[in-house]
């Protein structure tokens, strides 16, 4: 079994441990022949004190959350494309493109089938997710205010969201071409907007 040697024990930022605890988390779900994912295998891996990851996120599990929509909000950036149907779109392409590789369907699978069994642990999870949300209503703001009726909340998490997800826990694949445009055309078809405008 090849191991990585941990990063030295420098002086670093806050944002510089916490890019290398994100790090190490990623490289031991990607790892077949790594160790088990626990806070003190994450933090030797990172170069830090386990007692420093613990103060930071308290659990394994806000750790998994916060590294998994910190790496869909980087790979997820949310352009305006001047139509709901067009922000959707980029949205999906990119969620596809996301679980395709092995990085992506590790993190989604990690997080969705962790179960946080302590009450603060779940409150902390959800802001993490909360933030995720926040992108999918920052685009149903910016379609009202161009005069267009975005479905609800529910509705696009329900139709666009959630088989992304499905698709990461059980390992499948989104097709390899017009995935993204089939949910999409699907939910704004139910919803009496045009699949093919804006």
């Amino acid at each position: 079994m090849t191991t990585k040697q941990p990063t030295a024990r420098l002086r670093r930022s806050p944002e510089q441990v916490r890019a290398a605890v994100h790090q190490a988390v990623v490289d031991l779900l990607c790892d077949p022949e790594g160790e088990d994912l626990n806070i003190p295998a994450i933090a030797q891996r990172a170069g830090v004190n386990h007692t420093s990851v613990y103060r930071r996120w308290g659990s394994l599990d806000t750790l998994l959350a916060d590294v998994v929509t910190t790496r869909l909000e980087r790979d997820s950036p949310l352009g305006d494309t001047g139509s709901l149907r067009g922000d959707l779109l980029a949205w999906a392409e990119t969620s596809a493109a996301s679980i395709r590789t092995p990085e992506g369907r590790a993190l989604v699978r990690a997080v969705i089938l962790s179960m946080p069994s302590h009450p603060q642990d779940q409150d902390e999870r959800a802001q993490h997710f909360r933030r995720r949300m926040d992108s999918i209503e920052q685009i149903r703001r910016r379609a009202t205010a161009r005069g267009e009726h975005p479905p609800p909340l529910e509705q696009i998490l329900d139709q666009l969201v959630a088989p992304f997800y499905l698709r990461a826990i059980f390992g499948i694949d989104p097709p390899a071409s017009g995935y993204p445009e089939l949910l999409v055309n699907r939910l704004l078809g139910g919803t009496g907007n045009d699949p093919a405008g804006g």
